[in-house]
């Protein structure tokens, strides 16, 4: 029997950590002279009291469920894929070259084309490491780390080289034919008379975003190659001893992550910059991390942990600009959330699993 009922690990202990990540930051904020009431009303309503900072918000999560469920899957095979920026980098050249080189009709049809392609170029990233972690025994932190700056460098020769419009400086391709441009939530929403901010770039891709965790949890919880990942991971030796294959379980695990890495660029490709540029991922993969990390490796814990971090980072953003507060203190408080709900998560445990303990002792 767990020492901890299944909803206080789930629930409680991201709390708790949450609000000790808050406290020190509020201490931040003081110790510079800055209201941090002040601030946190200022975040909230720079992040959710509108549909302008809704919109930003819910474009920053979308970004963050899908490296943050290439992270989790890649968790419960028991690895650790740091690699999902670079594999959202090569994700949008797929999305880039589905959308410049064939004439669609309809978004619809681009869409289809454009998460078939991005999917298969991040999966193809992340291919690598795999095999050389499956055949070679090579570490998948070290040689996906690597493979972040060798994505780089191939995204900017591919920019500047081969897809830059003849007489541009920009190193950016040409915008995409506006039949492929995705629908923003306005046009999704005003239909059903519900008014939503037309400068807000949240698009069709957050329903492709919660679609991925929903299909991602049919996966790992009910398919048979959901629970040999789990298997896997759990215990390699039990998993060889029934008859499970490690390479074919760090291939596909692998093949997944990197694919659900590479579906991030449907959004901030094709859904809001309507073009390949350079760092369009803006560390979005590097987030994904402490995102599976806060959600337990767990879709629906990958979405609320998305919401969250997409609402610091607009409310960060509202932060900078409305303050004193400078830039950098905006990435030391997220960093703190990162610190508290990750590498500190067995300070909260610990303690909690205690007094769980102690309570059944007394009601025995």
């Amino acid at each position: 029997m767990d020492v901890m009922p299944k909803w206080a690990e789930v629930v409680l202990v991201p709390l708790i950590s949450l609000l000790l990540a808050a406290i020190l930051s509020a201490l931040v904020i003081l110790a510079i002279g800055e209201d941090p009431i002040a601030a946190v009303e200022l975040m909230v309503q720079g992040a959710l009291g509108s549909t302008y900072g809704w919109g930003y918000t819910l474009y920053y999560a979308t970004n963050f469920m899908f490296t943050g469920l290439a992270v989790a899957v890649a968790f419960h095979a028991k690895m650790f894929n740091i690699g999902g920026e670079g594999q959202a980098m090569l994700g949008g050249l797929g999305v880039a070259l589905a959308c410049l080189y064939f004439p669609w009709p309809h978004w619809s049809l681009a869409l289809i084309a454009a998460t078939v392609g991005a999917a298969l170029f991040g999966a193809a990233w992340a291919a690598i490491p795999a095999y050389l972690q499956a055949k070679r025994g090579s570490h998948i932190v070290i040689t996906t780390i690597m493979f972040n700056f060798i994505a780089a460098a191939v995204l900017n020769y591919m920019l500047v080289n081969v897809l830059r419009p003849e007489g541009s400086m920009d190193p950016a391709t040409e915008r995409f034919s506006p039949t492929v441009h995705l629908p923003t939530l306005h046009e999704i929403l005003a239909p059903f008379g519900i008014e939503f901010s037309k400068a807000a770039p949240a698009n069709f891709s957050l329903l492709v975003a919660i679609a991925a965790c929903i299909l991602v949890w049919a996966l790992i919880w009910r398919t048979r190659l959901g629970y040999e990942i789990r298997a896997y991971g759990f215990s390699e030796p039990g998993a060889r001893y029934a008859g499970i294959s490690p390479t074919r379980i760090i291939m596909i695990s692998m093949l997944i992550s990197g694919g659900l890495a590479g579906l991030m660029a449907i959004n901030n490709v094709m859904g809001e910059a309507e073009r390949l540029v350079l760092n369009a991922t803006e560390g979005a993969g590097f987030i994904g991390i402490a995102v599976a990390l806060m959600g337990r490796s767990h879709p629906l814990g990958v979405f609320l942990a998305a919401i969250l971090f997409g609402f610091l980072y607009q409310g960060g953003a509202e932060l900078a600009l409305w303050t004193s507060i400078p830039r950098e203190l905006i990435v030391v408080i997220q960093a703190l959330v990162i610190l508290f709900t990750g590498a500190l998560d067995n300070m909260v445990r610990m303690p909690l699993e205690s007094l769980f303990l102690r309570y059944r002792k007394g009601r025995s």
